[in-house]
């Protein structure tokens, strides 16, 4: 019997790791990254923008209105699908900036004249230093940021679907309502 046990233990210990494994996963929260900005002062912007359009500066992030971040690339499928939902939150009165990511600055500017320019602000950040500071490892990434500066959500991934509908939509209606 003992030695019986003394076999089993191994295989008890494994599913027992792999039982765990699975709750972790299928807690509800799978497809949340943390992000150790949540709750801190935004980083800086870049000190560059995308002319003719304005440049966003950090003064726009503390200007007592909730701010949508967006970082963004021509190059990128995800942020082309994303594009409408940038424009209908425009349009619906979100203050929408936005961050261009390791872009050229023709490329970039070039897609905004023919997709149209979602952003009150824009940001060029062709290096990629200033969305190191932010957290941003690919783009699409899209903060909320409070009237006076505070990260209050990170999205990591294009504004469409249910993701989008069942996370980032309360979580801006929250930021809203809050009045910050």
């Amino acid at each position: 019997m003992k030695g019986r046990l003394f076999y089993l233990l191994p295989w008890l210990f494994f599913v027992i790791i792999i039982g765990l494994a699975a709750v972790q996963m299928y807690n509800g929260r799978g497809n949340e990254l943390p992000s150790t900005l949540v709750g801190l002062q935004a980083p800086g912007v870049p000190e560059t923008g995308l002319p003719p359009n304005t440049v966003l500066t950090d003064a726009d992030l503390r200007a007592g209105d909730v701010t949508v971040v967006n970082f963004w690339a021509s190059w990128c499928p995800p942020c082309r699908a994303e594009h409408p939902t940038l424009t209908a939150l425009a349009e619906q009165g979100y203050r929408v900036a936005g961050i261009n990511f390791r872009d050229h600055y023709d490329t970039a500017q070039r897609y905004l004249d023919n997709a149209g320019n979602p952003f009150f602000a824009l940001g060029f950040d062709a290096s990629g230093r200033n969305s190191i500071d932010w957290g941003v490892t690919a783009p699409p990434e899209t903060f909320i940021v409070d009237g006076t500066g505070k990260v209050l959500f990170r999205f990591v991934g294009p504004l469409v679907g249910s993701d989008y509908e069942q996370r980032f939509l309360p979580a801006l209606a929250a930021a809203t309502q809050a009045g910050i």
